[in-house]
């Protein structure tokens, strides 16, 4: 069983006896390091957590039918788990105790093994520098208090190049999932000037989608209860793509309420009375896939996902220019993953998926804190079959 110590910085470390070592790991740096200076148990991206409470276990231990195990697998050892957004699997770490490798698998299926880190100190410098870049701190202290894309693309070039010192310039998905995706919180700054929940660089959304693919609104479009003033001057001034991934909108027509748009625009394909109460006040932006549309709370300018066939409202997103980052996120993580050669989604879709969620969190929260059991975007990111990423 493990023991705790106390590291110098006052966290609790997991430290293992020579002895507790014998039976499973050969690999002399992997022991020196497991009864020096240890594990820490829970981090920003990873928990040893399981090694604390349980001991060492191998994969013919754990895994569901280990006699299916290849023989080379059977002895690898369960050390901790990738920690993901609530409602994803997780997918434990795997050390290898003859050469000190870190993998990645899933127990209901640890034969599709995926490379984390050549060893137990790379796996905790990559941990450590993901979480300065998290708090703005140490290596990425500079960067505090700066935003837009330059941002983002300053500390996507320092992630890169410090994974690519520790595996030889092969990095594995997951790192360079994190390397290329979490920097991209960095482009939204906090919303001091238009009112709203992040303030955007200027003309983001175009050099995204292109010229003359984000359609801008004018006060004639607008019904009279979208009364939320940063609202309005978002959609007049910023504005919104017109067909980005999983949502569209016509702009060819003025913004009508939920009830004008099934009353005038959809006649008899849904039953008024089915509608929420305050649907005057709710204004329909677009449309997502799947019989679902997107509105904007007219008063308060939330966005909220209405389904068709469930006669239900689902918070979206805090705000309107939280949705405008989720789209550029969505079409931008495309965009890089085509310049990689869908690297990303072919090798390890599950973890690009948990990074995504993980960045749209620190903008747009509203997925993580709603009390519903269903959120449209974290639903949709985590679609394989698919192919949303």
């Amino acid at each position: 069983m493990s023991t705790t110590s106390t590291t110098g910085s006052g966290a609790a470390a997991i430290t293992l006896t020579e002895a507790e070592l014998d039976r499973y790991i050969t690999h002399e740096p992997t022991r020196m390091w497991l009864t020096g200076p240890g594990l820490p148990d829970t981090g920003g991206l990873l928990t040893f957590e399981p090694l604390r409470t349980a001991g060492l276990r191998t994969l013919a231990d754990l895994a569901a039918g280990p006699s299916r195990l290849a023989e080379e697998l059977r002895d690898r050892l369960v050390i901790g788990e990738l920690l993901a957004p609530a409602g994803l699997d997780t997918e434990s770490i795997l050390l290898d105790g003859g050469t000190g490798e870190i993998s990645t698998a899933y127990l209901l299926d640890p034969a599709d093994q995926r490379p984390l880190a050549p060893s137990l100190e790379t796996l905790l410098r990559f941990a450590a520098v993901t979480e300065e870049l998290t708090g703005l701190r140490g290596r990425f202290a500079s960067l505090a208090g700066t935003y837009g894309t330059k941002a983002a693309t300053e500390a996507s070039r320092k992630l890169l190049q410090l994974f690519e010192e520790g595996t030889a310039g092969r990095i594995p998905a997951y790192w360079k999932a994190t390397a290329l995706i979490r920097p991209l919180g960095l482009v939204a700054g906090p919303g001091t000037n238009s009112g709203l929940a992040v303030d955007l660089p200027a003309r983001l959304l175009d050099q995204e989608f292109g010229q003359g693919r984000v359609a801008r609104f004018e006060e004639v479009d607008f019904p009279p209860t979208l009364t939320h003033e940063p609202t309005r001057r978002f959609l007049r001034e910023t504005g919104l793509p017109e067909d980005a991934v999983l949502f569209h909108l016509d702009p060819d027509a003025p913004l009508p309420t939920l009830r004008e748009y099934f009353t005038d625009v959809r006649p008899g394909d849904f039953p008024l009375d089915a509608l929420p109460p305050h649907a005057d006040q709710l204004i329909r932006l677009g449309y997502l896939v799947e019989e679902n549309s997107l509105v904007v709370d007219g008063v308060t300018g939330a966005i909220l996902n209405f389904s068709e066939p469930e006669a239900s409202l689902h918070p979206l997103n805090t705000d309107i220019s939280t949705l405008a980052f989720t789209l550029w996120l969505l079409h931008h993580e495309r965009t890089i993953d085509e310049h990689l050669g869908h690297e990303l989604t072919t090798e390890a879709y599950d973890q690009l998926a948990a990074t995504m969620l993980h960045t749209l969190a620190t903008i747009d929260p509203t997925g993580m804190t709603t009390d519903a059991d269903w959120h449209y975007w974290t639903e949709l990111f985590q679609d394989e079959a698919g192919g949303v990423l």
